[in-house]
């Protein structure tokens, strides 16, 4: 995503605005999609983990959601490539909290 552009205001307050650049639309607003689904993906994961540690599935259930999930990931990649990202750059710094995605 573009930086923010900070100017001074009048009063002398300041003033913060997102700094766009038409040619780059695109391909930051694919960014932010991609990375909410990447965060959606990585939590089904993490939930069918969980519930095949508990024995929650059957065997053929368990292999159509790896299924599913192997596939989305791939989908995921793809979509990187079209647009110039890697699956680093869907992972966003939320500052002192840390990173958006957990490091895999």
């Amino acid at each position: 995503m573009q930086d923010f552009d900070e100017r001074v205001t009048a009063g002398g307050g300041l003033a913060r605005r997102l700094a766009t650049d038409p040619e780059t639309v695109e391909r930051d607003l694919m960014k932010l999609v991609l990375t909410i689904v990447e965060l959606l993906r990585q939590l089904m994961e993490r939930t069918a983990v969980h519930r095949v540690d508990q024995g929650d599935l059957r065997e053929d259930e368990e292999e159509r959601i790896g299924m599913t999930l192997m596939i989305l990931h791939e989908r995921m990649e793809e979509l990187c490539r079209r647009y110039d990202l890697s699956m680093d750059d869907l992972n966003l710094d939320l500052g002192p909290l840390g990173s958006l995605l957990p490091r895999e």
